[in-house]
């Protein structure tokens, strides 16, 4: 099995000349505007039979790439829907309402669910968002490999069940950015981490035993692009320095082969 990190939050993972994507997206405008459509972010290489997205917010889940992506007709699995009245579900209704445009096989899964998507194992487990939506994130078994992807958890303490239960693993992508949100709807706003930081990941990564630990989830050339979302200065930096030999820093578009 190998994976390709498509930006942002972005993989293409590969086994036996099948695929799947998870938290593929060509656009981030719709939510961070003054982001250019597809700056820092690549296509996967070719048709995708399935999809995996963490969440619904517009950042992780972009319906038109997953349509270009797939194959007709290819699942693409994703948790609940948001909780309460349309204020509440601000940030999941336009991923939600482009889903149905693009008529895309999207399947609710639970947390602890699995899957068998061609040679593909996936299994949803929990995580936590920080603007309090639903999210899970995935755990990918191939080839005799096993991939973890975070989404944009925040830190948890679901993370020794994961372990206990799947560990070790051959790469963790997780995210590093530890993003501060001041968002209208959530007032007022909480000056802690939305999603993990540096040292948060590397941390994760430590109790999930991964061989790779690959940061992702963040862009520190476009801080003035994202307004009431504030990253730490440098991700990749201070990922290297608290996750140590574990640390495996890909570029966008770069493969890292798990049978190596």
């Amino acid at each position: 099995m190998r994976v390709r990190r498509l930006g942002w939050a972005g993989l293409e993972i590969e086994a036996g000349g099948e695929r799947l994507v998870i938290d593929h997206v060509r656009d981030l405008s719709p939510l961070f505007t003054g982001w250019k459509a597809g700056e820092g972010l690549v296509a996967p290489s070719g048709q995708a039979t399935a999809a995996l997205v963490t969440h619904l917010h517009r950042d992780h889940t972009d319906a038109s790439a997953l349509a270009d992506a797939l194959t007709p007709g290819a699942p693409v699995l994703r948790p609940a829907p948001g909780y309460g009245d349309d204020v509440d579900k601000v940030t999941t209704l336009l991923a939600e309402r482009e889903l149905v445009q693009h008529r895309l096989a999207a399947e609710v899964v639970d947390a602890w669910s699995t899957c068998e998507v061609g040679r593909f194992r996936v299994t949803a487990v929990p995580a936590v968002d920080g603007l309090g939506d639903p999210q899970v994130n995935w755990v990918v078994e191939a080839d005799g490999q096993r991939v973890f992807h975070g989404g944009d958890t925040m830190f948890h303490g679901w993370w020794w069940l994961v372990a206990r239960r799947f560990s070790p693993f051959d790469a963790v992508f997780l995210p590093a950015n530890g993003a501060v949100v001041d968002a209208p709807h959530l007032q007022p706003p909480s000056p802690l981490p939305a999603a993990l930081d540096p040292r948060q990941a590397a941390a994760a990564s430590e109790i999930l035993n991964a061989r790779y630990a690959v940061p992702m989830h963040y862009e520190t050339e476009q801080p003035d692009k994202i307004p009431g979302y504030v990253e730490v200065g440098d991700p990749e930096g201070e990922f290297r320095t608290h996750a140590g030999r574990r640390a495996q820093v890909l570029a966008v578009g770069e493969w890292l082969d798990l049978a190596m």
